[in-house]
């Protein structure tokens, strides 16, 4: 697996997302859905990573600077044909060596607190996340849930 930034104009790229949002929008009520499109994931606070094995996309994540020592992980999206091969937690890493060399102290998240979040919520809690309150413009929503973890 070989992590590089950008790629937010490749096809495969494009279609992870899109189905990304979908699987947002279909889960979470209008008000709840928190996923970014692609114009929102072209803003410069916003780091964006995609995984790859040689022409195959296997998964993304990106992470949007907050403040000088927060940030926040956006858009992590493992592909259907990669699930449980470890993509996810590889982005999670590779992200926080980044957020960490850019001297971020914390890095925060909004994920879904209903059953098609779990498997999310349970690698989060595995690498370290703790659950926290709304941070940023975040308010309490029923449909989510706000993580966070303190970086080394």
């Amino acid at each position: 697996m070989q992590i590089i930034a950008g790629g937010l104009e490749h096809p495969q790229v494009q279609a992870l997302l899109a189905a990304h949002l979908r699987s947002s929008q279909s889960h979470s009520p209008p008000g709840s859905v928190h996923a970014l499109n692609l114009d929102a994931l072209r803003h410069p606070s916003i780091r964006f990573w995609a995984a790859w094995n040689g022409e195959d996309l296997m998964g993304c994540g990106a992470l949007k600077t907050l403040t000088p020592t927060l940030g926040e992980l956006k858009s992590m999206r493992t592909a259907d044909a990669h699930l449980r091969k470890g993509v996810a937690r590889a982005m999670l890493q590779h992200i926080e060596a980044h957020a960490r060399g850019c001297g971020m102290r914390h890095i925060s998240l909004e994920t879904g607190s209903h059953a098609p979040f779990a498997a999310a919520r349970e690698l989060y809690a595995r690498q370290g996340f703790v659950e926290c309150g709304p941070f940023a413009d975040y308010v309490l929503d029923p449909y989510s849930l706000f993580m966070t973890k303190q970086l080394a």
